[in-house]
């Protein structure tokens, strides 16, 4: 049975089938195109990313001791702990340390969004190419087209600015201003001194690639909206005397 539905609907998708490669160099192909791209580089370089952030912890009995928090997408900090340096060395003085903030809705958001218009866009070239004249005739698919085009450019700019929010905040999170936080670097004969933290360059691109996707489109919107009949029906108002 599902060898027998899946025929009938490839059969079904041929139906009407005429393949024109044209339309990628039309504006419309082109820029979803380039919305496909962006929206795989969104997802990969937030969703990717692996991280540690290290501190160097001195205690009776442990001099100079390196411990660090490995955290990575979907940055669920408050899951993160420090590996212990030695409890018993440090006098029984060092106890569980673990990251602070929940940041993996903003993220996941995010990344979401990105594999949604990944899928989408294909859809949509599967449409532009295949099936164009049937787009054309149909003014339902341009505005059911247009409907979409406006949610994602309010979506991507949605969750580009929450994710930008929340990037910041990991990186206070996992920076130097962690230390005065550790109940246990302020104990008697303790001392820690920040060390390290991955660079986080990678997610600030996922940032830019969120603002880029903004652009594409609100762009997108606008040569969408030409094609469907709300724009033909305001050139007319707007030559009528």
């Amino acid at each position: 049975w599902p060898w027998f539905l899946l025929a009938a609907l490839v059969s079904l998708m041929m139906v009407g089938l005429r393949m024109d490669f044209s339309m990628l160099l039309e504006p419309l192909g082109f820029v979803k195109v380039l919305e496909w791209i962006l929206a795989v580089f969104a997802f990969a370089t937030c969703g990717g990313f692996q991280g540690e952030t290290a501190l160097l912890v001195s205690c009776k009995g442990v001099i100079n001791k390196t411990v660090t928090a490995a955290f990575a997408y979907p940055f669920r900090l408050n899951t993160v702990v420090f590996s212990a340096p030695d409890p018993k060395g440090c006098g029984g003085s060092w106890t569980d340390v673990y990251l602070t903030g929940n940041f993996s809705s903003s993220a996941q958001f995010f990344v979401t969004l990105a594999a949604l218009v990944f899928l989408y866009c294909i859809t949509a070239l599967v449409v532009y190419i295949g099936y164009n004249h049937v787009y054309q005739q149909n003014n339902k698919f341009p505005l059911t087209d247009l409907s979409v085009s406006v949610l994602i450019a309010f979506l991507w700019v949605v969750s580009t600015f929450v994710w930008a929010k929340a990037l910041a905040d990991i990186k206070v999170s996992t920076g130097a201003s962690i230390i005065p936080e550790i109940e246990s670097c302020q104990a008697p004969g303790t001392t820690c001194h920040f060390l390290s933290v991955t660079s986080m360059g990678i997610l600030n691109v996922s940032v830019v690639f969120g603002l880029l996707n903004m652009i594409l489109w609100a762009g997108n919107v606008w040569l969408v909206y030409k094609d469907t009949n709300l724009h033909s029906q305001w050139n007319r108002i707007s030559e009528s005397p």
